[in-house]
């Protein structure tokens, strides 16, 4: 199974200098452990924190992903979420993937659209971009959890050989993930399921 980290950044979310949208408990237990994962990271977080995007990427057991550029929806009624014009869909990608590149590491051409939203016309406007659009079977529910233990919960009742676990890294708004980390470990281990990169389970699949 492979956990995932979201590292979303919308405008509003940059404008907001008094938050931490990074969460640097996370990448110190992953480290610590010596667990892989690997990070969609939106193109204004990478700017944002430029450091701790070069920490991910100096990481061989991580790797980089798309999340988009400033975490804009790319269809209509996307939860909360602003939303790209159909014309900038393309482009969009597009910088992300040459912000992130800068920054080297383990990358990859995996892309998340924001919400897990997306239509035909979003997948027609990637295609010439070569991505590989990843969701995931296992929805944490961590940006909108009030303690850690619902998230330990969804993950470990949900997860199964094979699962793409979706969490996020961003401290302000999914504040609890760090505690459930841990907890989620130790689930896993005895489940006998075992973290791999992305890249490495995709593979396995086929």
């Amino acid at each position: 199974m492979a956990l995932t980290f979201d590292a979303d950044m919308t405008e509003v979310m940059l404008k907001n200098t008094s938050a931490s949208f990074v969460n640097v408990k996370i990448l110190d237990m992953l480290q610590e452990r010596q667990i892989p994962a690997t990070f969609f990271i939106t193109g204004l977080w990478a700017k944002r924190y430029p450091e701790h995007t070069r920490r991910i990427a100096a990481e061989n057991r991580f790797e980089i992903a798309n999340h988009t550029y400033k975490h804009s929806a790319y269809t209509p009624n996307c939860y909360s979420l602003p939303q790209l014009p159909r014309t900038e869909l393309t482009s969009d990608a597009a910088k992300t993937f040459e912000v992130l590149s800068e920054f080297g590491g383990n990358q990859t051409r995996y892309f998340r659209f924001p919400g897990l939203c997306h239509d035909t016309a979003a997948l027609t406007a990637l295609a010439p971009l070569g991505v590989t659009v990843v969701d995931g079977d296992v929805i944490s529910g961590d940006p909108f959890a009030t303690a850690s233990r619902p998230i330990v919960d969804a993950v470990l009742s949900q997860v199964k050989a094979g699962s793409i676990i979706i969490l996020h890294v961003t401290e302000a708004n999914a504040q609890y993930t760090d505690e459930a980390l841990g907890p989620i470990l130790e689930g896993l281990a005895k489940k006998g399921l075992t973290p791999v990169k992305l890249s490495d389970l995709l593979s396995r699949r086929g």
